[in-house]
Parts: C-alpha cells; sequence; structure tokens
C-alpha cells in the first residue's frame, strides 16, 4: 500500500510517502520544514520530491493523507482542500488524523516513559489553546478542543501522572501552578510531521464523505463591515 501525507496545520510544512502493509515496518520517505506562511507554495513541491524519493508516481497512489486541524485557519484549509483536490482527480480514498493525534505519537515516540495522561497543547493565540488528551498507550480520550489555559487545567484535574507537549504546554502548566498544581512539560517545539501520520494511516480506514476541515473557532481575520460594494442589478 502506498500512502501519500501531508500537513500544513500548524508551524511547519511536510510531505511523505509510507509503503508498507498494516502490521509490518513501513518504509517512508519524507521531507519536513518549519515554517508559519506560503505552505500553499511548498506543499506541492514537497509532495512531488517524496514521490521521486520513493520512486513512485501519482497513479501508483492508494490512498491520500491528511491532517484536518486543528491550526491556522489558512494552515488547514491548504492541506484539506489539497489533499481533496488530488482525491478527486484521481478517484483515490482519503485518510484523516487530527494534528494533535499525529503529535502526540511523536511524542510518546520520543519520550522515556508514557505518564498516565499525554496533553498535547497549541497555542492558539487569543489566550486559548487547543487541546487533546491521550492515555498512556495513545488513545484518544478527549478530543480536540479550544480552551482558555486556565480550563485546560481544569480538564486536567482529576487525572495522576500529566505530561504536557506542545507549544501551548508552558501556558497550561503555568495556569495550572497559579493553582497549586505542578505538571510536567516537555516537547514545547513539537510540530505534526506528515511522515509520522502516513504511517499511521497505515492502520486507519478512509474517511466516509467529503472531508471537512476541523475549526475549532472562528477565524481570526474578519471582512470589515460596511465595506462591501454595491451588488449592480
Amino acid at each position: 500500500m502506498n500512502i501519500l501525507a501531508l500537513d500544513t496545520t500548524l508551524g511547519a510544512c511536510s510531505a511523505a510517502v509510507a509503503t508498507g502493509e498494516a502490521g509490518g515496518a513501513p518504509e517512508v520517505f519524507g521531507v519536513y520544514e518549519l515554517r508559519t506562511r506560503e505552505h500553499a507554495e511548498a506543499i506541492v513541491p514537497m509532495m512531488t520530491h517524496v514521490l521521486d524519493e520513493a520512486g513512485l508516481s501519482y497513479d501508483a497512489l492508494d490512498a491520500i493523507a491528511v491532517t484536518s486541524g486543528p491550526g491556522t485557519f489558512t494552515g488547514v484549509r491548504v492541506g484539506v482542500a489539497t489533499a481533496r483536490g488530488l482525491a478527486l482527480a484521481m478517484d483515490l480514498p482519503i485518510i484523516s488524523g487530527t494534528s494533535l493525534e499525529v503529535m502526540a505519537q511523536m511524542a510518546l515516540d520520543q519520550i522515556e516513559s508514557a505518564p498516565d495522561t499525554l496533553g498535547i497543547a497549541v497555542d492558539a493565540r487569543r489566550g486559548e489553546v487547543y487541546l487533546a488528551l491521550f492515555d498512556s498507550a495513545g488513545t484518544i480520550f478527549l478530543d480536540p478542543v479550544a480552551l482558555t489555559p486556565e480550563r485546560a487545567v481544569e480538564a486536567l484535574s482529576e487525572k495522576g501522572c500529566v505530561l504536557l507537549a506542545g507549544g501551548g504546554a508552558g501556558l497550561v502548566a503555568e495556569a495550572a501552578l497559579k493553582k497549586g498544581r505542578e505538571f510536567e512539560t516537555d516537547l514545547q517545539e513539537l510540530q505534526p510531521d506528515a511522515a509520522k501520520l502516513a504511517c499511521m494511516a497505515l492502520t486507519r480506514q478512509p474517511v466516509e464523505g467529503p472531508l471537512h476541515p476541523l475549526y475549532l473557532r472562528p477565524p481570526d481575520a474578519k471582512p470589515q463591515t460596511g465595506k462591501a460594494l454595491p451588488r449592480q442589478a
């Protein structure tokens, strides 16, 4: 099975190809670049690069995988639109995972001892974090939500050993200290990587129906009121 995966949701841009079968050790070809802008300009050359590295053409693909969010409004839109366009053009299924799920699996690969609760927190700006919670095996038990750091602490209030990872981990840990709790933090520079998503996709079922981006709140940029031109009759 050959899967092309892409991620443009947050502060990185990446594409990868995984070849193999579920339960085996896939061969992965990936390219990853930290960037906060111009994901749309970067992602197609990245996809072409990893396919060339794998010695595959687009015709050899069995599925497209993409992170559906949460993330920046533009970044999420770029990834989902690109995946949907490719899938439609080549009549391929789409396999999806959230950016926080991918980060959780990456974190569990890197930490020495899995905590009772792994929280992936991303700075969502405007005084909020995107948060998802996972058990020690990486199974999600709180789907991604947008919360203030204080509300995130409440969501973690009855958990045992907690490790927070991601760019919003420090914000939640700081809010916890003000409430008399202390959470361990690690991997605060973590960003999702399509290489991990590609491997995850080998064991996942395709999305049923159209893929929708995961937006947890309205976009920051809004059209100005009273600035629209009158419609011509």
